[in-house]
C-alpha cells in the first residue's frame, strides 16, 4: 500500500471514528480547548503505520532521516522529532483507539467480516 492509499484510507476511518469517539467522552463540566495541532491525528497514525511497514527498527532515526526528509513533501507542516514526541500524549488516547479499531477494521475487511 502507497503511502497515499495509507493516508486517505486512514483519514476516511478518521472522519467517521474521531466525532464518535469524541462524543462518547466525559466530561468533568468544565471546557476543553480542542484546537488543531499542525498534524492532525490522521497523519500521526499514518506516519506510525507506515514505519511498522519499512524496514526502520528505530523511530526516531526513521522520523528524522525518512520523513522529514524523503516525506516533507507529503507532510506539509512537519514538525520537529521532539515536537512530534511531545504531540503523541496529547493526541494518544483518540490515536491509540483510532488506531486499534482501524487495524481491527482492516483485518476484518481482509478476512472477509464486515
Amino acid at each position: 500500500m502507497s503511502l497515499l492509499e495509507l493516508f486517505v484510507d486512514v483519514d476516511d476511518f478518521c472522519k467517521v471514528f474521531l466525532p464518535i469517539w469524541e462524543r462518547s467522552l466525559l466530561g468533568n463540566g468544565t471546557r476543553r480547548r480542542l484546537r488543531k495541532g499542525q498534524l492532525t491525528v490522521s497523519e500521526l497514525m499514518t506516519i506510525v503505520i507506515y514505519f511498522h511497514q519499512s524496514h526502520y527498527r528505530d523511530f526516531k532515526f526513521y522520523y528524522t532521516e525518512h520523513v522529514c526528509k524523503q516525506l516533507r513533501s507529503e507532510f506539509h507542516n512537519m514538525v520537529s522529532y521532539p515536537r512530534f514526541v511531545a504531540l503523541l500524549p496529547s493526541v494518544l488516547a483518540s490515536a491509540i483507539w483510532s488506531l486499534y479499531w482501524y487495524l481491527v477494521y482492516r483485518f476484518n475487511y481482509f478476512i472477509g467480516v464486515r
